[in-house]
């Protein structure tokens, strides 16, 4: 019930919308020098798709991750042999399917900020270790390891090692991202939110007269 329930067609239209938002901003990306190295880039692509949870649920908020992907596949090819792609997908659904689940059950502000608390928290954690074990390893095969851990280096004198890297670097850069994408999220949710609903509810009475005519 609950399936059906979210794939009605106006819900498809705005997973699409808020899936195809995520990918284009996903090719504009800006790097954070003074955290993690230059091929670290950081974008907004998760504010329309934890919007897009907030309002429809977590399902939602893996089906737009998956749209985003693919549209950004298609403005975009992959560089990294979808590695890089499937690593954004993962990381991306550590934080927005959790707050997700967390804002469904507390409709909150003060529930809303721990969804999104715990989503950042989430991402950072599953981003150490996807890159420690994952995708530093997948980029030495471009750049030498010890190049990659020289730049981390430079930034932070601690790194020394893959797992030193990816906490002090990828950690702390997952972190500035989820803030970021959160207090975005906490400015727009609402007002789009409002529209949502506007939107719906102007959907079900033009609906409802529909039927009645017919019924005529």
């Amino acid at each position: 019930m609950r399936e059906n329930k979210l794939m009605t067609t106006k819900n498809i239209a705005l997973m699409g919308m808020f899936g195809t938002l995520a990918a284009v901003l996903m090719l504009f990306e800006v790097p954070l020098p003074f955290i993690a190295p230059s091929f670290y880039g950081l974008d907004l692509s998760e504010v329309p798709v934890l919007v897009g949870t907030f309002a429809l649920g977590p399902v939602a908020g893996v089906i737009m991750e998956v749209v985003k992907i693919l549209v950004k596949l298609v403005l975009k090819p992959t560089t990294t042999g979808f590695v890089g792609e499937f690593a954004n997908f993962v990381f991306a659904c550590a934080m927005v399917v959790p707050a997700g689940l967390i804002y469904q059950f507390h409709r909150t502000k003060k529930g809303a900020v721990a969804a999104m608390v715990i989503g950042t928290m989430l991402m950072s954690a599953i981003g150490i270790v996807g890159n420690a074990l994952v995708m530093i390893p997948f980029y030495s095969h471009f750049m030498p390891i010890d190049q990659i851990l020289a730049m981390g280096a430079a930034i932070n004198p601690v790194v020394g090692s893959v797992w030193s890297f990816a906490i002090v670097c990828v950690g702390p850069f997952n972190l500035v991202k989820g803030i970021i994408v959160s207090a975005i999220t906490m400015v727009i949710y609402k007002r789009i939110s409002m529209l949502i609903h506007i939107a719906a509810r102007q959907n079900e009475a033009a609906s409802q007269e529909h039927k009645n005519l017919r019924k005529l």
